[in-house]
C-alpha cells in the first residue's frame, strides 16, 4: 500500500513538472514576440508578460480600427502607423518603411514636444507610452506603467476629472478635444535622480489630447493624449512674456514694467486689483479652471485666452502659474503656513486685435491719467 501510494506521489509531482515547463515555454515564447530588448524580456514575470500582451493586442487593434472604415472623422489624414504581426521574429509590429517616419525623426519630436505621449482606453487603462515616459516619470514604461489602470498612479482627487475626460458616448461626436491637468506618481527626485516606488512624489501633468471613438467596436476607442510636466523648462522670459505675483484671490501684489510696452498698463495701477478684470468677458471661463488647478493643484496652464489692451482691444495670451508655499512645517512650527503667492508668467501671442473695440471702463480713459 506504501510502495503504490510513493508511486502516484512520483507520477503526480512529475505531471506538475511538465505542466509548469510547458508553461515555461509558452511564456517564453509569448515573451519573445513582445517588440521589447531582449534585456527587458529577460526580466519580467508572467503576469507582466499577459499585461503587456494584451495591451500591444489592444493597441494593434486600435491602428488597424483607426486605417478602417469604421472610425471615420480625422484618423484618415493621420501618419500611418506599423501594422501587421510577425511571429517569430520578436516582434509583434511589422515595419511598413514607406509609411512611417524615420526613428530618429520621431525621437525629435518626442524631444520638442517636452512630454510624452499616452493613450487610455475609455477604462483608464494605459495601452500605450513612449520610450521617453522614464525621462519624465522616473517610471519604465514596460515593467510599471503599461498595461496599468491610469488610476493606480494618480492622484485620487483627480479621478473624478480624469473620468470625465474619458467619459465616451456616440451622442458627443467622434473626434473631442481634452485639456486637463493632473497629478500622477513620480519616482524623480527633486535632483533628477530616480529613486525607488515607496519613495515617489506627485507630479503635476498638463494633458493636452483628444478622444478616438470608433463605432464599430467600443473596446478600441481611446484618449490620445500628450503629457508635459509642470512647470515647463521651456517658460523663458523674452519681450513678448511678463512675469506677474497674485494673492490667492488672483490680485496683483507684483508685475514687471514688460506689461506696458506689451497690454499698455504701468505696474502701479495694476497693483491690489485682479486679473480677471483684465480678461475678455467670454474667457472668464478659463481663468477659472485655471484658477482652480492652482489651488487644487499647485501648477497650471490656462490656455488662450483673450487679455485687454489699455488702449483698446485685446491680445491672445497664456499664462503658466503656480503657487510659491510659504515656510515648511517643523518641529519649532508645526501647523503648516499659508501658500506665499501665485507666481505667472503670460506670454502673449498675437497683435492687438480689434484696437478700436472697448471693452472696459479702463479702455475708456486717457493712456496716463494725471
Amino acid at each position: 500500500m506504501t510502495a503504490d501510494k510513493e508511486k502516484r506521489r512520483a507520477i503526480s509531482r512529475e505531471a506538475a513538472r511538465r505542466r509548469r515547463r510547458v508553461e515555461s515555454d509558452v511564456f517564453g515564447d509569448l515573451s519573445r514576440l513582445l517588440p521589447l530588448q531582449a534585456s527587458v524580456r529577460a526580466h519580467l514575470d508572467k503576469p507582466s508578460i499577459i499585461r503587456l500582451t494584451l495591451s500591444f493586442i489592444r493597441m494593434q487593434a486600435l491602428l488597424r480600427e483607426t486605417e478602417s472604415a469604421g472610425c471615420n472623422a480625422e484618423a484618415g489624414h493621420a501618419v500611418r502607423f506599423p501594422r501587421g504581426v510577425e511571429a517569430g521574429e520578436g516582434r509583434l509590429f511589422e515595419s511598413e518603411t514607406e509609411e512611417i517616419a524615420p526613428l530618429d525623426e520621431t525621437k525629435m519630436y518626442l524631444k520638442i514636444l517636452e512630454g510624452f505621449l499616452m493613450v487610455l482606453s475609455t477604462t483608464g487603462d494605459m495601452i500605450f507610452l513612449s520610450d521617453n515616459v522614464s525621462k519624465y516619470m522616473g517610471l519604465s514604461q514596460q515593467t510599471e506603467l503599461m498595461g496599468h489602470n491610469i488610476f493606480e498612479y494618480t492622484h485620487p482627487c483627480d479621478h473624478e476629472e480624469i473620468r470625465h475626460n474619458l467619459r465616451l458616448t456616440a451622442e458627443l461626436g467622434c473626434s473631442q478635444k481634452r485639456d486637463f491637468v493632473m497629478r500622477i506618481k513620480s519616482a524623480l527626485t527633486h535632483r533628477g535622480r530616480v529613486g525607488n516606488l515607496k519613495s515617489t512624489t506627485w507630479k503635476v501633468l498638463h494633458c493636452q489630447g483628444r478622444v478616438k471613438l470608433c463605432v464599430a467596436s467600443s473596446s478600441v476607442s481611446c484618449l490620445l493624449l500628450t503629457c508635459r510636466p509642470l512647470p515647463l523648462s521651456h517658460t523663458l522670459l523674452s519681450t513678448h512674456t511678463f512675469t506677474s505675483q497674485h494673492g490667492m484671490d488672483m490680485r496683483f501684489t507684483y508685475c514687471d514694467q514688460r506689461v506696458t510696452s506689451l497690454l499698455g498698463y504701468r505696474p502701479e495701477e495694476l497693483l491690489g486689483r485682479s486679473i480677471y478684470d483684465l480678461c475678455h468677458t467670454l474667457d472668464t471661463s478659463c481663468l477659472n479652471k485655471n484658477h482652480l488647478n492652482l489651488c487644487l493643484k499647485s501648477q497650471s496652464v490656462s490656455g488662450q485666452y483673450r487679455m485687454l489692451v489699455r488702449s483698446g482691444g485685446y491680445v491672445w495670451v497664456e499664462s503658466h502659474s503656480a503657487v510659491i508655499p510659504g515656510v515648511q512645517p517643523s518641529r519649532s512650527r508645526p501647523n503648516p503656513s499659508q501658500p506665499l503667492c501665485i507666481l505667472s508668467v503670460t506670454y502673449v501671442l498675437s497683435g492687438v486685435e480689434e484696437p478700436s473695440l472697448q471693452l472696459s471702463l479702463d479702455q475708456t480713459f486717457p493712456r496716463y491719467p494725471r
